[in-house]
């Protein structure tokens, strides 16, 4: 009697054991699926490749500061977008931050209405509007109306002896599958990556990636270093969302032109 209720509970394991079995394969084969259909339902061009095209803003509160902070008068509290929470400055680099977050109020490029550079353009809480084309891509940001080119192409940087420090650097990408991978350099050192004072030199150099999680998600990726200002390179990370609202559009935000309002338009002479 107990042999044949021994057999009877090992056939009830081995058949439990099977269906769980049969269970987790199916649970990975349909994330399988679904993972691959996200994939196949990107928009790409006609070439093939991944279409960025469409208006994107983030949700995160990097551009109040990129680290951890608390709330401050001028700011929410944020978790920060730093990979380790903390950017690796040189010694004489972190005092000139914290002076910087001292004048944040006078000093920040983007009070003065000043192009906000890279990558702090891509993560300000405004949205900007992605043009694609197969040979570039144009990023037209709602924040004075910058226009940043990204070059798919197969061009390099330019020589040496042709080299301008830009306000935006220089951007020239390629693909690694779908994922697009862009490089940019040669900056000037006029911009800052938030309104917490985290700057940079014009040896600033960021490496992006942009790669879709669907049709409507981006990831964007990106690894800063300068030699003069951090004593590694680093990371951040930020989720990009697209705008599908109804004749949602880019409205003006000229800031840098509010003082000279009160003269436009000409008032006639009395």
């Amino acid at each position: 009697m107990n042999t044949l209720l021994m057999k009877r509970q090992s056939r009830v394991r081995s058949i439990g054991v099977t269906l769980l079995l049969a269970a987790s394969v199916l649970a990975s084969s349909l994330l399988s699926i679904n993972a691959t259909a996200a994939v196949e339902k990107i928009p790409r061009l006609a070439n093939g490749k991944p279409d960025f095209s469409g208006i994107w803003q983030t949700t995160s509160a990097a551009e109040y500061d990129l680290e951890p902070h608390s709330n401050r008068k001028d700011a929410p509290p944020g978790a920060g977008i730093v990979e380790g929470n903390y950017i690796p400055y040189l010694p004489a680099a972190l005092e000139q931050k914290k002076k910087n977050f001292e004048a944040r109020a006078t000093d920040d490029p983007k009070v003065k209405g000043w192009t906000l550079g890279v990558p702090r353009g891509i993560y300000y809480p405004e949205p900007f509007q992605i043009f694609q084309r197969a040979s570039d891509l144009n990023i037209v940001f709602q924040f004075g109306h910058t226009v940043r080119t990204i070059h798919t192409n197969g061009t390099d940087h330019p020589k040496e002896e042709n080299i301008n420090d830009w306000w935006l650097g220089d951007s020239r990408a390629h693909w690694e599958k779908d994922t697009l991978v862009v490089d940019v350099k040669d900056f000037n050192d006029k911009t800052w990556l938030d309104g917490a004072g985290n700057y940079h030199s014009d040896e600033f150099h960021v490496v992006e990636h942009w790669k879709f999680l669907d049709a409507n998600t981006v990831e964007y990726k990106a690894t800063l270093e300068d030699p003069r200002v951090y004593s590694r390179p680093w990371n951040i990370s930020v989720i990009l969302y697209r705008h599908r609202e109804k004749n949602f559009q880019l409205i003006e935000d000229y800031r840098f032109t509010l003082d000279y309002d009160q003269y436009y338009p000409p008032k006639p002479d009395k």
